[in-house]
Formats: C-alpha cells, structure tokens, sequence
C-alpha cells in the first residue's frame, strides 16, 4: 500500500492548482483567438455530388482567409459537415451555435434544409448565409431578419432561361411539358415557370411532380411521349437532373429537353453527348473576370479539376462575411445586419459588383443562360457549356429580373 504524506499532498495541490490556473485558461485563450464559422452541405444523397464541391470552395476560402491574416488579426475555425436531411441540419445547426461556439453558420443547398437552419438561425439571433437554396418562399413568406440567401432564386433562373428561348421564338404559342421535383423547391420553381408561362403566350399542357428518390423516369416520359408537347422542361434538381438527362437522351425525342434548374456538376456527370437544350447558372469557371479566373487557377490547382458552381457561392460567400466583419470590427449579429442591409457592394467575380437587398435579403447579381457544346468541340469533360450574354443586359437595373416586393412579400419582424 502507498502512502502519500501530508507535504507531498499539499505539494501535489498546488502544482494542479498551478496547471489549473496556468493551463486552462490557456486552452480558453486559444479558443478565443479563433474565429469558428459553422458551414453545412449536403454530402450524400441526391445533392451529395454538389454539396461536396461547396465543402471544397469554402475550405478553400478559408485557407486563403488565414493565410492573409484571418479574420481581424485571429484565423477562421471551419466547421464544415454534412447536413444530411432537414430534422439533421436542425439538429447540427443548434449544436454548432450552442455547443460549439459558432459566431455564424453559412452552406446548405436544399431549400427544405435552408428553411430548417433558417429558423435555428432565427431562434438563437444569429446571422446565416444561406448559400444554395433557391426557393423564392425563403426570400418570401418565410425570410427572417437574421437569413441571407447567395444563389440566384428560382424566379430569377425561369427569366434567365426564359428570356433566352423567347429569342430563339420557342416560347410564344408554344406547348410545354415540365417534370417537377416533389418538395418546396420544386413546388416554387413550377410556381415561377407558370406566372413566366402565362405572361409569355405559353401554354402548359402537362406537368409531373417526382420524388426526390426516383431513379427511373420512363413512366414520366412515356406520359411526354404521349403529350406531344413542344418542349419539355425539366424542374428537377441535383443528380436526378443527371439521370432525367441521360434516359431523355436514350428516348431519342424531337422535342428539345430545357431546364429552368441545373448546377454544372450535374451537367458534367450526364457525360458528353447526352445533355442539350438551353439552362440556367449563377456562374461557370469560364467566366472572363481577373478574380474569377484567380479562383479557378487555385481551385484547380489545390484539387485538379474546376470548380463547380457551388463551390463558387460558397467561396465567395466567407469571403464577403470576412470582409463585413473586418468592416464592423465585429462579429455581432445586429452589426453584420445592419452593414449588410445599407446595401454594401462586393466584388464576387463578375462584370458587376452584388449586393444584398434591405428587404429580403438578397444577393442581388447577375445570372446567365447557357447552352451545350456538340461532343467533338468539348476540349475535355468539363469543357461543356456556352455561357449566353449575362443577364440582365448591362444597362438594365440588376433587380429587373428578380420578384418584386408585391410579387414575393417579405415581413421580417423587429
């Protein structure tokens, strides 16, 4: 048996206590010398192929953030997980805020999970970026005070899109067949392509609302086969996009397939020869503008292949909170609000700087249509699409393509 006696005891004592009082606090200092961020995206499932380049373009950005000296004076702590279904990014949201210290949460790029973290967000007074979720709903009836939404909504891809057909005469008097995603994104974007449908002489003659798990599209095409529709538009999202595009290309239809939705990664997976027709994005890698071009070399460069749209938003996204919070000196809530809402302007790599609108909270940009290159122009797999004129067109206000408050109300309480 071994005795410990009374001096070794209180020797004992005081060195814990030293390590107690040296130590501990030390541990605190540390975490208090970072800036920690919350980012959640999609891994797996049908958004999984997406969601895992935005965790590439907001690691990336954060590297570059601390190598320039962090975030007044002190490195960003990236917390970047995969949100997985909306109850989980909830739950993860909550954790990150209450648990881990998080000063702000950024990422998510289905609208269902978007509007979860948007009310955590909400509840625990804190600022969320929500970077891909296209919804109109979010900007509308459900914004809240503490969202901020990057990616272009839906409205604005159905004008993108529609603009470029009703040029190339396949809008007016034309018969259209859309095939829908069966959850809140898709149900807005369908919303958004009938007003664009009827203000444009277009008539809808069928439409399909698919869950987010099907894999096989046949019996939806043979119902198109049937239709007869002049063109058949696709409000899909994430990899089942991919999958319609492929099995459409095996139909062998003459009526041409479009799209008011579609992230280029999902345009490079439907493989070179199968994808056709004219879409929408917010941004493609080749983009000619000196800070566009800079993030596509040290994208490619760190990972060996371009970056998708997504990484892109997600990007551009810590980087603009990094320059709001080095501008307020501050990582408040109500500060980074208020700098947002006076309608500060950021360079995020296109012809014209965005903004983010008092009202709603959006980031108001450009966007583009584009179209496919035929297989033997691609120089490789990723060199895929054509990006149409920037719209709107340069003399035109930015917010001519997106909804109005009357059309898309928005009511923040105090």
């Amino acid at each position: 048996m071994i005795r410990t006696n009374r001096r070794t005891l209180l020797r004992t004592g005081a060195a814990f206590a030293g390590a107690a009082t040296l130590g501990f606090p030390a541990i605190v200092r540390a975490e208090a010398e970072k800036i920690r961020i919350g980012h959640l995206t999609p891994l797996t499932g049908f958004l999984g192929v997406i969601g895992s380049y935005a965790q590439l373009g907001v690691k990336l950005a954060a590297e570059e953030i601390n190598a320039s000296g962090g975030i007044l004076g002190k490195p960003i702590d990236l917390l970047s997980e995969d949100s997985i279904n909306p109850a989980t990014a909830a739950t993860k949201a909550q954790r990150m805020l209450e648990q881990d210290g998080a000063v702000v949460l950024l990422g998510e790029i289905s609208s269902a999970s978007s509007l979860t973290i948007m009310q955590v967000a909400e509840r625990n007074k804190k600022v969320f970026f929500s970077t891909g979720a296209r919804s109109d709903a979010l900007r509308g009836k459900s914004c809240n005070k503490y969202s901020f939404h990057c990616d272009i909504p839906n409205t604005v891809m159905v004008n993108a899109v529609g603009t470029a057909l009703s040029q190339q005469g396949m809008v007016k008097g034309k018969k259209f067949f859309t095939l829908t995603a069966d959850y809140i994104f898709g149900h807005d974007l369908l919303k958004a392509a009938k007003i664009f449908f009827s203000t444009h002489d277009a008539n809808l003659i069928g439409d399909e609302l698919i869950a987010t798990d099907v894999t096989d599209f046949s019996p939806y095409l043979l119902k198109v086969r049937q239709a007869k529709p002049d063109v058949v538009c696709c409000n899909l999202a994430g990899n089942q996009v991919t999958n319609l595009v492929k099995q459409y290309a095996e139909f062998g239809f003459p009526y041409p397939l479009v799209g008011f939705n579609l992230n280029t990664g999902d345009a490079w997976a439907a493989g070179a020869g199968n994808l056709s027709g004219t879409w929408p994005t917010v941004w493609y890698h080749t983009l000619d503008n000196p800070a566009s071009k800079a993030f596509v070399a040290s994208f490619t460069k760190k990972y060996g292949k371009p970056p998708e749209n997504h990484a892109w938003i997600d990007y551009i996204t810590l980087k603009l909170l990094a320059e709001a919070i080095n501008s307020t000196k501050s990582t408040a809530s109500d500060e980074l609000i208020a700098y947002f809402e006076k309608q500060a302007q950021f360079d995020i790599g296109k012809a014209r700087k965005a903004y983010f609108r008092s009202w709603d909270h959006q980031l108001v940009q450009e966007a583009y249509p584009f179209t496919v290159k035929p297989k033997d122009q691609m120089k490789d797999q990723w060199d895929m699409l054509v990006l149409g004129d920037a719209v709107p067109a340069a003399n035109d206000p930015l917010e001519t393509i997106y909804p109005t408050k009357e059309q898309n109300p928005c009511e923040m309480k105090a």
